[in-house]
């Protein structure tokens, strides 16, 4: 008992910074908190202004949750105990190869949608250089568009026409790193949009090597377009298409608009729209986790890095002209969108017609364009799919903070904007490693996106359920939202790789979920009595950062009337090797199951689906395009035959009229009452979102 109560003791001392402080207010605010707080003066800061830097060590004091919360768990833990009981990752920069363009890449645990990023049937357009104004001598079957900035050449492929890495914007390097996207110059040759450009920088770490970009490059501002077959591009567009804007997932870190899960001529084919995948400046590297610090507790506590944000991300200041002010990955999207609207009409695309869709941070991404005044314009339309809701936007201190620390490791000062930007890719890289800091273990929910987009108070003002909630965001533009069934999983099981007990169970909530830990306990586990606890923490992430928060601003949404459809993807797909090593997610319904069925993407990723998968691949697909056509997914007024041989069930519109009814995505797609509401219900009342 006295190693138990020792244990909780530090346990709780470590868990301060993750207090539960949002409730009715929703400011969404988080202090942070220190193991042993420190103080000192921010490197070449103007005015001598010192603000508290976060400095971790091994002597852990002064930080408790509380005495009648010390109490509580202190004596509950033992009776939850009684009552209920039945590889390490690291960030790797060879130093051979670690420059500019030669570097060692890992991916990262959360990036589960593998392959080389070239397309299949664009491998013979491989070039040893990446001279982008390089015009080439291709057959005249290939498509020539003309753009308002010049001339691309594509190519004819199964399916579609393909158009890949078209410049949206200069390229951000030298004066342009940590700069808002500028426009891109104009040519007067043919441009060679016959093989995608490499993807934007990032160091991957993790178990799905393979999944990482074989090229990155800051000079990475390119899309992809997709358009049918029979769309007629020797003659003037006289029908033009809706068209259909992703942006990709990864953690803000990772991923490539040129994923081979994300090639677009299927889905384009299919529902006749005109698919853009754009590329834009991403954040942090990360070590997501990393060794279980045994010598703070005898049991297992989470560690991770966060590498400071960069290329997408890196905030040193408020003034443009001195400092880096982040954001630039949301900007950079913006310039994608404002492209779109100015050349797609040149591929039979409908700029006024123009739906985003996107998963994980790019559906995040899409709900911060509906809160965005500046975005407003750009897109008609949005599906936002496994955003988790429950998950911060960092304030711009705690974004500032870091910011500062990446900056006195490269010898810059954090107003040195031209010092910062002298410095060459592997300095960047190199100084993000070393200015990982060890953080408060028990803040691994904050690891599904450690850096990204932060409220900086013009373009982003508020937290996305707070604007849901509030009715700040455009509410009269038709919304898609849903998540997979079991989105907990791959995060819980990739942080703990071996069994959980009760005891830990315990330690582990309390330190999320502070005083209202013992009521989430009593309210999951008569439902979960594994002996390993790992499955009941994963459905608690699931419920509270996902699914739950979801379907508050939902209701949130509709409240004010605007016109949403949700859905629960429920089908874990039959051929495991869409997780690659992430076996923890064989039979489950992970975070990004339904990507490869949602751009009916199998025969591009050499995935295996069975008949039934292929009926659900293909309903997807054309639900989707419909909802581009008509801000409707049971639209089918532009069904295409193809569509139309699917039969698609209804999928109800989301209100209390009709019981708050969801499509259930599974091999017989059907609406559904009742996802979870008994769970939901508990957590809208707990109101911690």
């Amino acid at each position: 008992m006295v190693l138990l109560s020792c244990t909780l003791i530090l346990a709780t001392q470590l868990s301060m910074g993750t207090a539960v402080q949002r409730g009715q207010e929703r400011k969404r605010s988080l202090s942070i908190h220190t193991f042993g707080t420190m103080f000192s003066s921010v490197p070449n800061i103007k005015d001598n202004e010192e603000l508290e830097r976060i400095d971790y060590d091994e002597n852990v004091k002064d930080v408790f949750l509380g005495e009648s919360l010390n109490k509580e768990v202190l004596s509950k833990a033992s009776d939850f105990e009684a009552d209920y009981s039945p590889g390490n990752v690291a960030f790797e920069c060879n130093e051979i190869n670690c420059d500019d363009e030669n570097l060692v890449r890992k991916a990262p645990v959360m990036d589960i949608t593998g392959g080389d990023d070239k397309i299949p049937g664009l491998n013979k357009m491989k070039r040893d250089g990446l001279d982008n104004t390089a015009s080439v001598d291709i057959s005249d079957v290939d498509p020539v568009v003309t753009t308002r900035l010049g001339r691309v050449r594509g190519l004819t492929l199964d399916k579609a026409y393909v158009f890949s890495g078209i410049p949206y914007a200069d390229p951000p390097l030298g004066v342009k790193r940590w700069a808002s996207p500028s426009p891109v110059s104009s040519w007067t040759y043919i441009y060679d949009a016959t093989f995608p450009r490499p993807a934007c920088m990032q160091v991957c770490a993790g178990e799905s090597f393979e999944s990482c970009p074989t090229k990155v490059s800051e000079d990475c501002l390119y899309l992809n377009v997709f358009l049918p077959l029979s769309v007629n591009l020797s003659s003037p567009i006289v029908t033009s298409l809706p068209v259909m804007v992703w942006i990709h997932g990864g953690d803000f870190i990772a991923g490539s608009a040129s994923k081979p899960l994300y090639d677009g001529r299927f889905i384009s084919n299919y529902s006749n729209t005109v698919v853009v995948n754009i590329e834009y400046r991403l954040g942090k590297v990360d070590v997501l986790f990393s060794t279980l610090l045994q010598k703070y507790i005898l049991m297992h506590i989470v560690k991770y890095g966060p590498f400071l944000g960069a290329f997408g991300f890196l905030v040193t200041g408020k003034d443009p002209e001195s400092s880096a002010v982040g954001n630039y990955g949301i900007l950079d999207q913006q310039a994608a969108l404002l492209w779109v609207q100015e050349n797609i009409a040149a591929f039979g695309g409908d700029p006024n017609k123009v739906t985003l869709f996107g998963e994980s941070a790019g559906a995040q991404s899409v709900c911060l364009h509906l809160m965005i005044q500046s975005s407003e314009s750009l897109f008609r339309h949005a599906a936002v799919q496994s955003l988790p809701f429950s998950i911060p936007l960092k304030t711009r201190l705690d974004a500032m903070k870091l910011g500062w620390d990446f900056a006195k490791l490269t010898n810059c000062s954090v107003f040195d904007l031209a010092c910062l930007r002298s410095l060459s890719a592997h300095d960047v890289l190199n100084a993000q490693v070393k200015s990982g800091k060890i953080i408060n273990p028990f803040r691994f929910l904050e690891a599904f996106e450690t850096w990204g987009p932060f409220i900086d108070g013009e373009l982003i003002q508020e937290q996305p359920i707070t604007a849901f909630q509030n009715g700040h965001w455009q509410s009269y533009k038709p919304v898609i939202l849903g998540t997979t069934s079991e989105e907990g999983v791959i995060f819980v099981f990739g942080i703990f790789n071996k069994s959980v007990s009760m005891l830990e169970i315990v330690l582990y909530t309390a330190a999320i979920f502070k005083q209202h830990t013992f009521k989430i306990l009593h309210k999951y586990i008569p439902f979960y009595r594994n002996l390993d606890k790992r499955v009941m923490f994963s459905q608690i992430v699931t419920d509270y950062m996902f699914l739950c928060p979801t379907r508050w601003s939902a209701r949130s949404g509709v409240s004010i009337g605007g016109s949403v459809w949700m859905y629960v993807f429920d089908h874990p797909p039959s051929d495991d090797s869409i997780w690659k090593n992430l076996t923890f997610c064989f039979n489950h319904t992970c975070h990004g199951a339904e990507i490869p069925f949602l751009f009916d993407s199998a025969p591009s990723t050499n995935l295996t689906l069975t008949p039934q998968e292929t009926l659900l691949a293909n309903q997807m697909a054309c639900f989707w395009g419909a909802f581009a056509h008509e801000g409707d997914p049971n639209s089918r007024g532009e069904q295409t035959p193809f569509c139309r041989e699917q039969r698609l069930p209804v999928w109800p519109k989301y209100t209390f009229t009709e019981g708050w009814s969801i499509l259930n995505l599974t091999l017989q797609s059907h609406p559904q009452h009742g996802n979870r509401d008994q769970f939901c219900d508990f957590w809208d009342k707990l109101d911690i979102y």
